[in-house]
């Protein structure tokens, strides 16, 4: 898919590119491309000269490549962007190309950002440059915009973590956890620890992807100032999943301590109903050893005088047991 965008009015708009007629029709300054078919490459390659190699995405790329400025000027960097999927949280690479002097174009550079899918913070940024006139002026204002985005983006999936952990906060704390409660918990902490871990990672790269941006002295001094808020933004966040950290650890162990409790208590039941039985086998035993006389045959009291005592010996450790609560 390939999505061209212009300014109009100081909004920013989107056309959906059919064709390399219609492409030749708008001056963009962000042209983006999803999962491009060989045939939009080709269209992007004719008309603005950019040639989009096949590994442009790979997650395998060294990382010491993923940020660098070309001779002809051009800005090449590669960043993760997170989609907070619940059920498949994961990173994105997005490959992004700023040609700040397009001489075709007629116009002060153009963004190119190619992925393989979409990407949540691509649809913030598009719904606040619609509703927003004047929030972007240029090519690096949206790269530099969608970096700010993504720390936001970053912010409010941190929040549904922390509404997350409350749930198991809730169910861990109320001091009666069943093993089917403390696996429902386990689960929900494991995946919010993934998903806090992803968080921590995304603003790490986003941190690397805006000081490469400060250090290639391609801003100007308002969107260097912007750039050194969203760095203070980010280093907000570092907090807030330390802190989480720390939580997840709680409310992991917590887990655990109600689990060996339970499991304390199914052992608890073997040891007493063991000691308990120990007098009864006793007695059982000295009754069952070889007599001159057998008692059963000389003594017609001899069974029920045997099985009441072994009953009446194990009812002894129970009664004690009671008393001193081991039994609740």
């Amino acid at each position: 898919m390939l999505n061209i965008f212009t300014l109009a009015n100081g909004r920013l708009v989107q056309e959906e590119i059919d064709s390399l007629e219609e492409l030749s029709q708008f001056q963009p300054i962000w042209v983006d491309l999803e999962s491009p078919t060989l045939e939009e490459k080709r269209w992007v390659k004719q008309y603005y000269g950019l040639s989009i190699p096949e590994d442009v995405t790979d997650e395998d790329i060294e990382e010491s490549a993923r940020f660098y400025e070309e001779d002809n000027g051009d800005l090449h960097v590669r960043s993760d962007f997170l989609i907070a999927d619940p059920d498949d949280p994961r990173h994105v690479r997005v490959a992004f190309i700023l040609n700040q002097h397009n001489a075709e174009l007629k116009s002060r550079g153009v963004l190119f950002s190619i992925h393989d899918e979409d990407v949540p913070v691509f649809r913030l940024l598009r719904m606040r440059a619609r509703r927003a006139p004047g929030l972007i002026e240029d090519a690096k204002e949206v790269l530099l915009k969608l970096f700010d985005a993504d720390a936001e983006y970053s912010a409010d999936t941190l929040e549904g973590v922390y509404d997350e952990l409350e749930k198991a906060g809730t169910l861990v704390l109320n001091g009666n956890v069943s093993d089917e409660t403390a696996g429902e918990v386990l689960g929900l902490i494991a995946r919010q620890e993934d998903l806090n871990g992803r968080i921590r990672r995304n603003a790490m790269d986003t941190r690397r992807a805006v000081s490469f941006m400060m250090r290639s002295r391609m801003l100007n001094a308002e969107q260097f100032e912007e750039a050194r808020q969203i760095l203070r933004d980010i280093e907000s966040l570092d907090s807030h999943t330390a802190f989480l950290f720390d939580k997840i650890n709680f409310l992991m162990d917590a887990t655990v301590g109600f689990i060996n409790i339970n499991q304390n208590k199914i052992i608890k039941i073997f040891s007493v109903a063991s000691v308990a039985l120990l007098p009864p086998t006793l007695i059982a035993s000295i009754y069952g050893m070889n007599f001159k006389f057998m008692p059963e045959l000389d003594w017609a009291m001899g069974y029920p005088y045997a099985l009441g005592l072994m009953a009446a010996s194990a009812l002894v450790p129970m009664l004690y047991f009671r008393r001193r609560g081991w039994l609740k």
